[in-house]
């Protein structure tokens, strides 16, 4: 009617992307140590019960409940508010906005944040420990961990500076 002509090829939808976790309690706000976008982190919903150990080589938020040995070397741990984990933990960072029954061994900083409660004893280089929070248990700062991180971060640097490290593809 207005002379308007219709297009020859047929105009292709493209859906737009839908995040997964959308009806996902918003976690931004739970992620004060080095969050990074490209980092991969895993997530174990609040609705998942573990029973066994956990070990890997990218980020995990913990929502559910976790028994036995978790052990993350290089990378952060964050326990949820909804989360309730019995277990002896290992992990380059720790944030506890949850429950943790165990003993925790950070080479790089524990975190317990308000609402947070940790019943165990903390092996770290850094603490904090928010007000409200709960703690029993003792811990040992350990500046060695820190120290070894930052060497390793170091010549991880310097041979990226020398086009000798690793390269991502």
């Amino acid at each position: 009617m207005w002379n308007k002509k219709e297009p020859d090829t047929p105009q292709v939808m493209v859906p737009e992307p839908k995040n997964l976790l959308t009806n996902k309690k918003n976690t931004d706000a739970m992620r004060p140590l080095d969050a990074t976008a490209n980092r991969e982190t895993g997530w174990l919903g609040s609705s998942l019960h573990v029973k066994g150990d956990i070990a890997g080589s990218e980020d995990l938020l913990i929502d559910g409940s976790v028994e036995g040995l978790i052990q993350l070397d290089e990378r952060k741990l964050t326990v949820g508010t909804t989360a309730k984990v019995t277990a002896d933990i290992n992990a380059r960072d720790v944030v506890v906005y949850g429950y943790v029954k165990g003993n925790v061994r950070a080479k790089g900083r524990i975190e317990i944040k308000k609402d947070g409660s940790v019943i165990g004893n903390l092996t770290t280089a850094q603490i904090m420990i928010e007000d409200g929070a709960n703690f029993k248990g003792s811990i040992e700062i350990d500046r060695s961990a820190e120290e070894e991180a930052d060497n390793n971060v170091s010549s991880r640097a310097a041979s990226a500076a020398a086009g000798a490290g690793p390269k991502s593809v």
